[in-house]
């Protein structure tokens, strides 16, 4: 037999046997027995520990969206698992492998309406809307099983997170059990052989073939870029989808050129995106032809079936879509010129009609390292990074995604530096946004997280009032805010507070923000507000559907 534990070690050593080296968490009564476990693990394991739930889970996911590899986070049961609740389904939403620790009430309780602390009835039920997979450890035996499957579930078919609760009797129990190294051999979805060849005649037999790929195209950079060269086919990359093709490429292209082209393409490939755009807004007909590749098979919409679905992963599919394409492909020259010109269009336009967002867009680029991650919040400088902002690799470009929730940026950005230490990594937030989880600076000088953090300032949800003049005739109602001075907020913490309100002292306060072992935050005073939307062209360009 093995050592005397508990419950709570033997998840924690399961935790660890799967490669875990961080968790990010916040304590509570029925968490002290896994603290405890923590504790014993101090050493080679680290705890983060947050100022919010909130926090805890979307730092969770800043270490996942931008490593590609599993996350950590543990709260308390009821009010801690709900307010994990907004980075778990931004988990879901990215395909992002978060696990979710959650505590729980007494095992004799659970479910019963006693009254304890925290306690919400059917926990586990609730969290399938947010997770892929829910259990409960019922006992100290099952939970390097328990966490076994918590790992596949995270990493087959769709990748998203998984939650698993523990009561803290169960945690408490002593035992004596060894951990085994676990099987991490996970199953990879494979495309079907004819499928692959009716797909590849379909794409090598058109004359304009266009790639879409969005946040589910990661791991497979090698293939689709080899495949686009085949083709010549231009990769549309969505927001989520930023650096799979490294954005100094002709055929990297944003969603800008994509609405530009849309009405020549007969032939789209879309690789782990939701493809909204064609489908919602820019029409479609029976001239297009359409590919989908995802692992999730009720991905596609009953309107807009693709002529072939390949219900697998994105490597293997485009592996062999390359490796069968060249039997069909039609003589094909360089259109090295043509996308060339498509890119420089696509720029003119997002520079006219965002000028002074590009300006600043610019002078981040200017001074952050190729390599060095932006995580965007739900802002206006946010929505420009939709369609600008040079990215050049993969997981350097994080996006909320679908769920744009404020209060996104800050605390994921956090978790992709503590991911990434040896890279720059910024945080692009709004004001708005920012106060959602500026508490985390405390978690930031407490755990020596180096993070540098703009903060566009309007005193205002500036897309609220922007919409409403918009679009309700100047009818202003609950946009205004009553902000701190950031400056000076950001030193009462004790990090670095800068201020710049021009792109070129953006460049200067970066340099010095980038020369520092300590968090800073730059307020950047921005009063314009802009119209973001004209660059979706959400209008119809061909069909009637």
């Amino acid at each position: 037999m093995g050592k005397v534990t508990t419950g709570a070690g033997v998840l924690v050593k399961s935790l660890k046997s799967h490669g875990i080296d961080t968790v990010f968490a916040l304590p509570g009564a029925q968490l002290d027995p896994l603290f405890d476990a923590f504790y014993a693990e101090r050493k080679s394991l680290r705890v983060i520990h947050t100022r919010h739930e909130q926090g805890a889970a979307y730092m969770a996911l800043g270490y996942a969206q931008s490593t590609g590899q599993e996350a950590v986070c543990a709260v308390v049961p009821g009010p801690g698992v709900l307010n994990a609740g907004a980075g778990l389904l931004t988990a879901y939403s990215n395909g992002a492998k978060v696990l979710c620790l959650g505590g729980q009430i007494p095992s004799h309780a659970i479910d019963k309406g006693v009254g304890l602390l925290h306690e919400m009835y059917d926990q586990k039920g609730t969290m399938a809307a947010t997770t892929k997979w829910q259990t409960r450890i019922g006992n100290p035996e099952e939970a390097p099983a328990v966490i076994e499957e918590a790992f596949r579930q995270m990493n087959i078919g769709r990748q998203r997170p998984v939650f698993v609760e523990m009561a803290p009797d169960i945690m408490a129990t002593e035992i004596e059990l060894d951990v085994a190294d676990p099987n991490q051999d996970y199953e990879v979805m494979q495309p079907d052989p004819d499928l692959i060849e009716q797909a590849a005649a379909l794409l090598g037999n058109a004359e304009n073939p266009a790639i879409f790929v969005g946040g589910g195209i990661f791991g497979a950079e090698q293939e689709l870029l080899e495949l686009a060269e085949m083709l010549q086919a231009p990769v549309f990359m969505s927001a989520a989808g930023r650096g799979a093709v490294d954005d100094r490429h002709d055929l990297a292209q944003n969603m800008i050129g994509a609405a530009h082209q849309w009405p020549k393409v007969d032939a789209a490939l879309a690789v782990g995106t939701k493809f909204l755009p064609p489908i919602f807004r820019w029409g479609w007909d029976d001239d297009v032809k359409l590919v989908r590749v995802d692992p999730d098979p009720d991905q596609s919409i009953d309107k807009w079936q693709p002529d072939v679905h390949l219900v697998a992963h994105g490597k293997p599919s485009l592996a062999g879509l390359a490796n069968r394409v060249s039997r069909h492909n039609r003589s094909r020259q360089s259109r090295k010129e043509e996308w060339r010109d498509l890119k420089h269009a696509a720029d003119r336009e997002l520079a006219e009609t965002l000028p002074g967002l590009y300006a600043y867009g610019d002078a981040l680029r200017a001074e952050l390292p190729e390599d060095g991650i932006v995580c965007f919040g739900v802002t206006q400088m946010g929505f420009y990074s939709w369609f600008g902002f040079p990215t050049y690799h993969p997981r350097t470009n994080l996006q909320a995604g679908i769920q744009g929730t404020l209060g996104y940026s800050f605390p994921t950005a956090l978790g992709a530096q503590v991911a990434n230490p040896d890279k720059k990594v910024v945080c692009v937030t709004g004001d708005g946004g920012f106060m959602f989880a500026s508490n985390e600076l405390s978690t930031a000088i407490r755990h020596g997280i180096n993070l540098v953090t703009i903060v566009f300032n309007n005193g205002a949800f500036g897309n609220v009032k922007s919409n409403q003049i918009e679009d309700y005739g100047g009818r202003l109602i609950g946009w205004d805010l009553a902000n701190p001075d950031f400056v000076k907020y950001a030193e009462s913490f004790g990090a670095i507070g800068l201020r710049a309100t021009t792109p070129e002292e953006l460049r200067t306060a970066l340099r010095k923000a980038f020369s520092v072992s300590r968090p800073v935050v730059i307020d950047v005073p921005f009063e314009e507000l802009v119209d973001w939307r004209p660059l979706q062209h959400a209008y119809r360009m061909r069909g009637g559907i």
